[in-house]
């Protein structure tokens, strides 16, 4: 057996150890607030129980004010009714607005609905009492409007079963206060006993059923939060979702650090032949990224195997977007700012090449600009799935991950050698490289095509022409020249090494530099934060003069 082999499979046995303890540990302490998965979305939830409720008051009001004016032919008058309606769908609908437009955070917002599910009983009760009691008929016990909210409310502002008791409590005493802030009117007579209690104990049994119901949510909420734990990690947000797994927004449980991390659940990876593949595949990506040390890699933090066979990994949360997003919203790049994108991750190439590792799926949407510290515009290359070292593309008996002849990587950035299944080596990244360089310069792609197989064709045969003849900037012919070093044919005529081609793109004039401060007022200009605009604001307050 391969000692490799042994090693990774202790491991994969240690992470599953060091998780099983963490939920121990998690599990040992008692837990009282509100699951996250639940709490993120109080928002949305609290809109929408908001109009759910104004809707319904406007036309239970406006259905009984029609049955009266055109079936018992009524006339019309503005009755108290109508006044409690104006004035709770308008509540309603400010506290809609509240929670769709304004930047409260989730636990104040929550709070807010939890004051508005008492308030609204306490407005249905006015709108259901409004009218006089007839003190001959007798009274028949039923659930009425009052009970329909207090039960319904758990159901669309989760919160913690203790919460839910009290709110559901004083949402059903607030109903049954709304039928005694009539009887201080002289036209509403205090009801007997049996109407009394026909009319709120009612709403307390509601109430119970509520807390029951908001125990069994909160009980889910809890079940998918623990679900949604990778070790010291707790999954908050999808970022995305591909073909064979998901990439997540997630914090660590100690630390005050958020990561991304990328799982691969066995179920998207069809039979298991294709799954020890592709989880063979992403765990040599995860060993691939955590040997780099080019801080314009993108830095892996853990990896591991889940107790259902999940593979993740969890790398460095960036906060920027990639070469091919950049171009579709902004347009080609100036040539100045475009040596300074390809030269970080040249030196990114550099250290994965002198590491061994061949990235073979260089292409814009996997190099990345961002927002690092106080810099502005620093590259990170990631996605190291189709990551082949040197001994593996040599060593014909070494697993391979990709089946035999067959073409791997992005046809629009292939090198030659890859489009005809030869054996490849670091100038293969730098031809890809070159491609890059081509679309950030021009926004287009070196070869067009109808079909991938014809741009891969292209790439085989045809004779790039140079970016300038594409583009309405002014590109130094020093820089055409390198993009189409990067493109020729033969890799004995590209580049040596990537570290060679970074030399010779600092060595291009152009008519400015792509300084940082220009990286940063783009920033700032275009894809400001709200950090940036503190900053910005502090730039424009006079300085104190300290003098002697």
């Amino acid at each position: 057996m391969d000692p490799t082999e042994n090693i990774q499979t202790e491991d994969v046995k240690q992470t599953r150890v060091q998780r099983a303890s963490s939920h121990g540990t998690a599990a040992g302490r008692r837990t009282t607030g509100i699951p996250s998965n639940l709490l993120e979305r109080t928002a949305p939830r609290l809109a929408g129980a908001a109009l759910i409720y104004a809707t319904g008051f406007f036309c239970a009001v406006t259905s009984g004010t029609l049955i009266a004016v055109f079936i018992r032919d009524i006339p019309f008058s503005w009755r108290p009714t109508h006044t409690v309606a104006c004035v709770f769908i308008g509540l309603a609908l400010l506290v809609a607005l509240v929670a769709r437009r304004s930047r409260l955070t989730p636990k104040t917002l929550h709070i807010i609905g939890l004051v508005f599910g008492i308030i609204a009983s306490f407005g249905i009760g006015l709108a259901v009492f409004s009218e006089p009691m007839n003190p001959e008929r007798t009274y028949v016990w039923g659930i009425s409007w009052v009970c329909v909210w207090i039960v319904v409310f758990p159901l669309v502002v989760p919160t913690t079963p203790r919460r839910a008791g009290v709110v559901a409590t004083a949402s059903a005493a607030a109903g049954a206060a709304a039928l005694f802030f009539w009887t201080q009117f002289p036209r509403f007579p205090m009801p007997d006993a049996a109407v009394i209690a026909g009319t709120t104990i009612p709403n307390f049994i509601c109430a119970v059923l509520a807390t029951l119901e908001a125990y069994i949510i909160y009980g889910m909420g809890k079940e998918v939060e623990r679900a949604r734990e990778l070790g010291s990690y707790q999954l908050v947000d999808l970022l995305g979702r591909g073909g064979m797994g998901e990439v997540w927004k997630a914090h660590h449980r100690m630390l005050a650090r958020p990561a991304a991390i990328k799982l691969v659940r066995p179920e998207f990876l069809g039979n298991a032949g294709e799954q020890t593949r592709a989880l063979r595949r992403f765990e040599r990506e995860a060993q691939a990224t955590a040997a780099l040390s080019s801080p314009h890699s993108i830095s892996l933090f853990d990896f591991g195997v889940t107790d259902d066979g999940s593979f993740y990994y969890v790398m460095e949360l960036l906060d920027g977007l990639d070469l091919e997003t950049l171009v579709q919203r902004f347009g080609p790049v100036p040539p100045e700012r475009a040596i300074s994108l390809l030269t970080q991750a040249g030196r990114a190439l550099a250290d994965a090449h002198h590491h061994g590792l061949i990235h073979r799926d260089i292409k814009p949407a996997n190099i990345y600009t961002c927002r690092m510290g106080l810099e502005y515009d620093f590259v990170k290359v990631l996605d190291y799935g189709l990551v082949k070292t040197r001994q593996h593309a040599s060593d014909a008996g070494a697993l391979q991950l990709t089946a035999e002849a067959v073409i791997t990587g992005t046809p629009a950035y292939i090198a030659p050698e890859a489009a005809l299944a030869r054996p490849v080596d670091a100038r293969t990244d730098l031809y890809a490289l070159g491609c890059v360089g081509y679309w950030l310069l021009t926004g287009r792609l070196v070869f067009d095509g109808a079909t991938p197989m014809e741009i891969i064709v292209q790439h085989t045969r045809a004779t790039p022409r140079p970016p300038s003849a594409h583009s309405e900037l002014e590109i130094p012919e020093e820089l055409d020249e390198a993009i189409r070093w990067c493109l020729e044919k033969e890799p004995d005529r590209r580049p040596r090494d990537a570290r060679t081609l970074c030399d010779r793109l600092d060595g291009i004039l152009t008519g400015e530099l792509w300084t940082e401060e220009r990286a940063r007022q783009w920033w700032l200009k275009h894809l400001p934060t709200q950090r940036d605009a503190s900053d910005a604001l502090t730039e424009t307050l006079p300085r104190r003069v300290e003098t002697a």
